[in-house]
Formats: structure tokens, C-alpha cells, sequence
């Protein structure tokens, strides 16, 4: 089992001042190093419009290295522009996950459009930025992880990751709407593709997480990372209906694998788990792990799927 020591909520969105676009949720964190700080991007929300609807940006907050508690820029503007008119990114960014390639960065994000029967439908995008991350501009108009006859809505979630010179890409696929006291609720579950150029992608095809507390639990964020020649994945978990308090919300899981393709599951390895009161009292979800200057850390959001943030926990010991 591993041990997480939970250092404190790090980034409330809500106290920052100045920017209309940026008003609450730090969705998503997933971490960018540099010399003198770490930058964590997010995806955020200004306010509803008169018809009750959300858009969704993506940012940075740039925590310094040395104090990741000291709070050095937040991002003036997002990071990247809303698709145009009927494309798939028109209404959202969210989630993102940056990575460097030679001189440049790119960023996979999940575009989201409006739909008629249910809330929403997502696709994966990719966008490259030349100015260190502060600003990014998509390859093209469309995807380049979309819908297919064995994954048909809901494409989400990316986490990119290269190994062994070659690009990996874990997300989610929907498998499911239900109807839920009338509201469509998704189910998804997490799967992955492989790359040799992370522009043209071979879908594996299969659901790489067994579910566990209900055949139609949704699984999110799946976020590898390789130590002492294993595989590990922290991910997120929830049941399908009535998810947004306590008792059915997100919690933490835990899969390692040898070869990336098949995976064990075994929550009770996770080491984190909802704290008796405050900020990450009623749920868990989108964790990110990250190494920096000789510790490993965890970056996840609390209540309300991250509605006032994200914070960081340390993890005792080593992941193996």
C-alpha cells in the first residue's frame, strides 16, 4: 500500500481577480517543470450565461519549485481559443495534458460541443505552442481522436505520455447514457491508443480497468507513470447516478501493469482517501503524479470535482 501525506488545498480559482473567463474550477491538473517553477495547467469556468451555460478554458498557475505553496503567475488569458462555429472544441478545453516535443509543446485536450438529446459530446484535439506554454494553437479545425463504431461518444480525459520512443495515449470512451431522475448521466471507461508520431493514433480497443463497485461505474483521468519497472496508473472512480456528493462521488483508484495492455487493479494500494472534513471531504478525483527534486507527488481535486481547486500530497516512500 502506498502512503500519501495530503499537504493542503494549493490553488483556489476563485481568488483570483482581473480575469472574467476565470471564475471557478481548476479541472484537470496536470504539471509542466522548469527550471524555477512548475507550471499546472487547468481548465476553468466563468460564469453561467442567461440560459444557465457553461463554457470551459484551460490556464496555468506557475508554482515556484522551491515552495509549491508560493503562487508566482497565473495565466492572463487561456491558453487556448474555443473552436469555431460547429467544431468540436466550440464550447470547451477540458481536460489537457502538455508535453514537450523537440522545441515545441503540445497540448491534448478533450473539445467539447453542445448536443440536443444529451448535454454534451467530446473529442480529442491537439494543439502546439512555440512561446514555453503560455499560449497554444490547435493543428487543425478537427480532432484526431474521435468517435468510432466500438467507441461512440464521449472521447475525454487525455493523458499523454511517450515511452520508449513511443507515444501512448490513455483517455476515456463512453460506453453508456442513462437516464438518471431525467438527466443523462455518461459512463465511461478508460482506454488507450498508440502513436509513432502522436498525430495519427491506433485505438487499442478494450476497456483497461475492470469495474468494481457497480457494472456501470465511470472511471476517469488515467495517469501513468513508470518507476522501478512497473507501470503504475492512478485514476478516478464513481458510481453512475446520484455521484455529485459523499457517499456515490469520485474516490481514487490504483492499476500497475508490465506491458501497459493489461492491468491490475487493486484500489486498496491507492494510499488516499477522503478526509474527515474540508476542502476534500466529500470526494477525490483527477489525480496526476508527478516526480520533482527527488519526491513524488500527487496533484488532485476535492469537493465538487474541483469547483475551488486543486491541492498536492506527498508520497512516503517510493512507487513500486
Amino acid at each position: 500500500m502506498f502512503t500519501w501525506k495530503k499537504l493542503g488545498k494549493v490553488f483556489d480559482p476563485q481568488t483570483v481577480t482581473g480575469r472574467s473567463w476565470l471564475k471557478e474550477f481548476a479541472q484537470a491538473p496536470a504539471t509542466l517543470m522548469f527550471d524555477d517553477r512548475v507550471r499546472v495547467y487547468f481548465s476553468c469556468r466563468p460564469p453561467a450565461d442567461q440560459n444557465g451555460q457553461y463554457v470551459s478554458y484551460s490556464a496555468y498557475v506557475d508554482l515556484d519549485r522551491n515552495n509549491l505553496f508560493n503562487i508566482l503567475e497565473v495565466s492572463e488569458q487561456p491558453i487556448l481559443n474555443l473552436g469555431g462555429l460547429g467544431e468540436f472544441d466550440e464550447f470547451g478545453t477540458y481536460p489537457v495534458s502538455v508535453i514537450r516535443h523537440g522545441n515545441e509543446l503540445r497540448a491534448y485536450y478533450a473539445g467539447w460541443t453542445r448536443c440536443e438529446s444529451v448535454p454534451f459530446n467530446v473529442a480529442i484535439g491537439v494543439a502546439v505552442s512555440t512561446d514555453q506554454g503560455k499560449h497554444f494553437t490547435k493543428i487543425g479545425n478537427g480532432p484526431v481522436l474521435s468517435y468510432s463504431p466500438d467507441e461512440p461518444f464521449v472521447l475525454s480525459g487525455p493523458k499523454i505520455r511517450r515511452f520508449n520512443d513511443t507515444w501512448y495515449l490513455w483517455y476515456i470512451a463512453g460506453r453508456k447514457w442513462k437516464l438518471v431522475d431525467g438527466r443523462a448521466e455518461p459512463v465511461y471507461k478508460i482506454r488507450m491508443a498508440i502513436s509513432d508520431d502522436g498525430i495519427t493514433w491506433r485505438k487499442v480497443n478494450k476497456d483497461l480497468i475492470e469495474s468494481r463497485i457497480e457494472e456501470d461505474e465511470a472511471q476517469a483521468s488515467p495517469d501513468v507513470f513508470f518507476a522501478n519497472g512497473v507501470y503504475h496508473m492512478f485514476f478516478c472512480y464513481r458510481y453512475s447516478s446520484h455521484y455529485r456528493g459523499k457517499q456515490n462521488g469520485y474516490r481514487i483508484g490504483y492499476a500497475h501493469s508490465h506491458n501497459l495492455l493489461d492491468w491490475t487493479r487493486d484500489d486498496s494500494r491507492a494510499g488516499i482517501t477522503i478526509s474527515e472534513e474540508g476542502w476534500d471531504s466529500e470526494m477525490q478525483s483527477y489525480p496526476h503524479v508527478f516526480e520533482l527534486d527527488g519526491k513524488t507527488y500527487m496533484a488532485y481535486l476535492g469537493n465538487q470535482v474541483g469547483r475551488h481547486g486543486f491541492g498536492l500530497a506527498e508520497l512516503d516512500g517510493i512507487l513500486e
